[in-house]
C-alpha cells in the first residue's frame, strides 16, 4: 500500500500546512492478488511440465541435428543405417532401396500391398501378398533379367516367355484350355513324351510341317475313334524297314473278298500304297495305280 501525501507550503512562511487526509491506494489485493498468484504458479507448471515432456519426447524418438534416431535426414532422402522401422499408416516414397551388404525386406502380420497411381491418383498396378496369396493387377506384367533380357510379359491379349527354353517339372505335365504355340517341344532325357486330350481330339499343325523324332523309342498315336494323316498338296511318306497293318480284316478261304466289302492294299514298285477290290485271289496286278 502506497500512500501518498500532499504538503502545502505559504509564500509568506516556512511552516507547513495542514495535511490533507487524502490517500490512493495503488495496486491489487484480497482475493484478486491471490488468484493472480496462483494463475501465476499454474502457468510456471505448465511451463515445467511441457518442456519435461519436450525433453522425455526428445530422448525417447533419438531426436538429433542429422535426423531421428537411426533415420537420417539428408539431401537424397531418409536413410536408415541401422536396425529397423516400423510403419503404422501408409508410405509414400519414389524409391526405396536396401543397404549395400543386406536385403530389402518388409514384413507385414497381415498383407504387403503396393500401389501405383498415375497423375490423379487412380491406381494403376497393385501388388498385395497376404499370408495366403498373393496377387497382382496391371495392364501389363513384364519381367526382366538382371542384364535387360525379357524373361516373361503377359497382357489382357497374350503371354509371351523370352527365354529359349520353359522347363515344366510337375509330374502332371502341363495343361492348356487353349492352343499352345512353340516351335519345339520335347522332353527330359531318357523320359516318355505325351500330348494327350482325354475328352476332345488333339491337333498338330505347322505352316512348314511337322515333325515327331524319338532316337531312342517309339513314337505310339492312340485314339478312341480315328486316326487322320492327312496331306493336302504332297505326299503321305511311311519310311521304314517294315510297314505293318495287323489288324487288317481278312476274307474267308474260298469267297470273294468284294461279296463282304473287303479291299486289297497294294503297294506299287515306287512305294506308292492303293486300294484294289478284294477277291479270290489277288487283284494288285488288275488294278495297278500306280
Amino acid at each position: 500500500m502506497v500512500r501518498e501525501e500532499y504538503v502545502t507550503t505559504t509564500q509568506g512562511g516556512g511552516s507547513p500546512g495542514p495535511v490533507p487526509d487524502h490517500v490512493y491506494k495503488i495496486g491489487i489485493y484480497g482475493w484478486r492478488k491471490r488468484c493472480l498468484y496462483l494463475f501465476v504458479l499454474l502457468l510456471i507448471t505448465i511451463l515445467v511440465v511441457n518442456f519435461a515432456l519436450t525433453i522425455w519426447i526428445v530422448r525417447v524418438m533419438w531426436f538429433n541435428t542429422g535426423g531421428m534416431g537411426l533415420l537420417q535426414v539428408n539431401s537424397d532422402g531418409v536413410q536408415l543405417d541401422e536396425g529397423e522401422s516400423d510403419f503404422l499408416f501408409p508410405v509414400y516414397a519414389q524409391e526405396i532401396h536396401s543397404r549395400e551388404d543386406t536385403s530389402l525386406l518388409v514384413h507385414s502380420s497381415e498383407n504387403v500391398s503396393l500401389n501405383g497411381r498415375n497423375e490423379n491418383g487412380e491406381v494403376t498396378g497393385r501388388i498385395s501378398v497376404g499370408p495366403t496369396k498373393a496377387q497382382g493387377h496391371a495392364r501389363n506384367l513384364l519381367v526382366n533379367s538382371h542384364n535387360g533380357h525379357m524373361l516373361f510379359t503377359a497382357d489382357g491379349g497374350q503371354a509371351v516367355i523370352g527365354p529359349d527354353k520353359l522347363r515344366v517339372t510337375g509330374p502332371e505335365g502341363a495343361l492348356f484350355q487353349h492352343s499352345v504355340e512353340v516351335p519345339l517341344l520335347k522332353s527330359e532325357p531318357l523320359k516318355d513324351l505325351w500330348l494327350e486330350s482325354p475328352t476332345r481330339s488333339l491337333t498338330v499343325e505347322a505352316p512348314k510341317g511337322v515333325r515327331f523324332k524319338a532316337l531312342a523309342g517309339n513314337i505310339e498315336a492312340a485314339s478312341n475313334m480315328d486316326i487322320v494323316l492327312q496331306s493336302t498338296e504332297g505326299l503321305l511318306v511311311l519310311d521304314a524297314e517294315t510297314v505293318r497293318m495287323p489288324s487288317l480284316p481278312l476274307a474267308g478261304e474260298g469267297v470273294s473278298g468284294n461279296d463282304q466289302g473287303l479291299y486289297e492294299v497294294c503297294v506299287c514298285p515306287s512305294g506308292k500304297l492303293f486300294l484294289s477290290k478284294a477277291g479270290v485271289t489277288s487283284t494288285c496286278g488288275e488294278d495297278q495305280d500306280c
